[in-house]
């Protein structure tokens, strides 16, 4: 494209430069061919013929209406030209906004990819934004030149006295105006470059900060204790019926008054899941004791006292279990998947919980931490562990069997750190809530 315009103008040019073409005379309505050349070729051109200066059968009105008459058109190329690059610059600043709103879905870097594969509307010009600016400033800066030379020229090889006044007002008027929608046009491609830069810099830095918020964040992730997604997130599975399969809680109990135990379980071991947990102080093996033994229902044991809980777990899904108690009166409450199921009261009444004992999952303990029974083992799986030294209310019950809030216990949470497990048991990664969408 730029050696077209180049060619233009220089053919322009054939009509003041004839001077050092010698004494050969041109008939009247001659044409001259003039070749493209490169742009570092801003003195070289089509030579004016001197005699049309000097004697030509054209009076010199009319050669100078043929000049500004190709003036005219070449202002009028230029103007299609600066018009098909303004669209050129718009696309690049369109595929460059593209590419920042794309910025939390691509990776960081493809935004280059995306650019090298568009459509190359500029011709054999650079596709970079910042080169094809420079090389569009040193076009224009390039015609500005030739057009300087053209009018030092004329006013060389014209004697503008004996030219009209008004061809010759018209004449600098067309050259101004053409001067100043190159300088204008420039100044444009300008600020152009300064937007594109300063919008490629803040895209970088932004890059730069999401990537450095991402490496700290992975950094924290590695330095972390736990090898799961959250400390809480985790199963323990139990999946044979032996006396040596086991999880033990690594803090004990204080002196409690009141409390609630709540659990999520999943098992379909039959007859009975068997002892999902049990706290053994010295003196008592069954302090706090939940079990599902042969054909008996569920039965809660405190200080070797017991209560027949109307909860049915063993269908092989995930189930919440929720167990309030409270001295006073040995009140009991049983929930099962949020719902309030069982109530009743006597059981182990004005008896303080022990403190200083072991608290074991999947046994059922004869002696403080051990003498496990294989028929009394819990046989299937459970995670979220949690004891709280006080009653919780029926709201806050639902609410976790729901999954609508997280609430660790404040007494014994479930965190993987504070569960050891034995004989073969293991420890999953799991989120409960999701799974038992998938058994509904």
């Amino acid at each position: 494209m730029l050696p077209v315009v180049a060619g233009l103008l220089l053919a322009v040019a054939a009509g003041g430069r004839g001077a050092a073409a010698g004494d050969q005379e041109s008939p009247p309505g001659s044409r001259f061919v003039c070749t493209s050349l490169p742009l570092d070729a801003a003195g070289a051109g089509c030579p004016l013929p001197s005699v049309l200066m000097q004697g030509s059968a054209l009076p010199p009105e009319e050669e100078l209406k043929a000049t500004v008459l190709q003036l005219r058109e070449t202002v009028l190329q230029q103007k299609e030209t600066i018009g098909s690059q303004r669209e050129a610059i718009r696309e690049l600043t369109g595929k460059l906004s593209r590419c920042e709103s794309a910025d939390g879905k691509s990776a960081p870097g493809t935004w280059k990819k995306e650019l090298a594969k568009g459509k190359d509307t500029m011709g054999d010009l650079p596709r970079d934004p910042a080169q094809v600016i420079d090389q569009l400033s040193r076009t224009m800066q390039t015609l500005k030149d030739r057009l300087e030379s053209l009018e030092h020229q004329l006013r060389a090889n014209v004697s503008y006295a004996a030219l009209p006044n008004d061809l010759r007002e018209m004449l600098q008027r067309r050259l101004g105006d053409l001067e100043r929608q190159l300088l204008s046009k420039v100044a444009e491609l300008e600020d152009e470059k300064s937007l594109l830069h300063n919008e490629t810099s803040a895209h970088r830095q932004r890059t730069e900060t999401a990537l450095n918020a991402l490496l700290e964040r992975v950094s924290e992730l590695e330095k972390g204790n736990s090898a799961f997604k959250s400390p809480d997130e985790f199963k323990v599975s139990l999946p044979l019926r032996t006396n040596y399969l086991y999880g033990k809680i690594k803090k004990t109990l204080p002196e409690l008054y009141a409390f609630t135990v709540c659990l999520w379980l999943r098992s379909s071991a039959s007859p009975g899941i068997g002892t999902p947990f049990s706290y053994a102080v010295p003196g008592q093996a069954n302090e706090i004791v939940l079990i599902e033994w042969g054909n008996n229902p569920i039965e809660l044991l405190i200080n070797d006292k017991v209560a027949q809980l109307p909860l049915f777990i063993s269908d092989g899904k995930w189930h919440h279990i929720c167990i309030t108690w409270t001295t006073r009166d040995g009140m009991w409450e049983a929930f099962q998947d949020g719902e309030k199921l069982g109530t009743g009261e006597n059981l182990a009444p004005w008896h303080p919980i022990k403190p200083g004992g072991v608290l074991i999952l999947g046994q059922e303990q004869d002696t403080v931490g051990g003498r496990f029974d294989a028929t009394q083992a819990f046989v299937g799986e459970m995670s979220q562990f949690n004891i709280w030294d006080r009653v919780l209310k029926a709201e806050d019950i639902m609410n976790i069997a729901n999954c609508s809030t997280n609430m660790p216990g404040n007494i014994i949470p479930w965190v993987d750190n504070n569960v050891d497990v034995f004989g073969g048991a293991t420890k999953w990664p799991v989120e409960t809530c999701e799974e038992r969408l998938l058994d509904l």
